[in-house]
């Protein structure tokens, strides 16, 4: 006999559990916030390095660049993107509203918060959503 999931009888978090998701909020935050420095720096690099002398190399490699850095470029996007919903994550946190599926109204497993701490559904809810989209 199984017993019940105590999460799905819970219908919000505690502060405690609040400030544990937080705490992983503000480190995965600190965390893109650095990948999304490093990739707005590879955008901006222009490749023009002193130690590439063969002009030969440099035609082959322009093409790869340019790639290169639309590549870059979309993966800041969505970095930002990422950062914005950590950050709006945070105010969900405050408003003490976190965890709570915009869909059904149901608890979203601390599982999959700490996989996906910026998550506002559960999967139920998400595949809700997919089947009105359709």
């Amino acid at each position: 006999m199984s017993k019940p999931n105590q999460e799905q009888e819970k219908t919000y978090y505690t502060a405690e559990e609040l400030q544990e998701f937080k705490e992983l909020i503000l480190k995965k935050i600190d965390e893109a916030k650095r990948n999304l420095e490093l990739l707005q720096a590879a955008v901006a690099n222009d490749g023009n390095d002193v130690t590439d002398t063969s002009p030969t190399y440099k035609n082959m490699e322009d093409g790869r660049s340019v790639l290169s850095k639309e590549e870059n470029a979309k993966l800041a996007m969505r970095q930002q993107k990422f950062i914005k919903d950590l950050e709006n994550a945070l105010i969900r946190i405050e408003n003490r509203t976190y965890g709570i599926c915009r869909v059904t109204g149901k608890l979203i497993p601390r599982e999959r918060l700490l996989i996906v701490p910026h998550a506002t559904t559960t999967v139920e809810g998400k595949e809700i959503e997919s089947k009105r989209k359709h």
